[in-house]
């Protein structure tokens, strides 16, 4: 991993700007509509509770590296946790931000591109 970060909610930092980012492009990709509508939809595809079901639906296709990345970044101790989310679906959907992190650190882009194209296709199955 780049040496220079060890935090994992550093990386999941990261990962929630690169989950993001690609949840949009393919939004964009896939529709004409308008700005606002494609806000409101990726704010769907991104919370916390959509990244814990996201996570659970991955679960089973991660390796053993990948896995360890997630508990990592589940269980790293988080000052806050946001009003409108669940604790377990924020420590998940931290964990899952860590994974996303960690990949785009390590510039493993194929499997990031796997691993976030399964995420969406279950997210956003109309776009199947």
């Amino acid at each position: 991993m780049a040496q220079s970060i060890t935090n994992p909610l550093t990386i999941a930092y990261i990962g929630d700007a690169v989950y993001a980012l690609y949840i949009r492009r393919r939004l964009a990709e896939l529709s004409a509509a308008p700005v606002g509508v494609l806000h409101k939809t990726s704010s769907n595809l991104v919370c916390a509770e959509a990244q814990y079901r996201a996570a659970q639906a991955i679960m089973p296709l991660l390796t053993e590296e990948e896995l360890h990345i997630f508990k990592w970044g589940r269980n790293a101790k988080s000052a806050t946790v946001p009003k409108h989310a669940a604790v377990l679906h924020y420590r998940h959907a931290t964990g899952l931000e860590a994974l996303v992190g960690f990949l785009y650190m390590e510039e493993r882009k194929e499997r990031l591109s796997f691993i976030m194209g399964k995420i969406f296709d279950f997210l956003y199955p109309q776009a199947s």
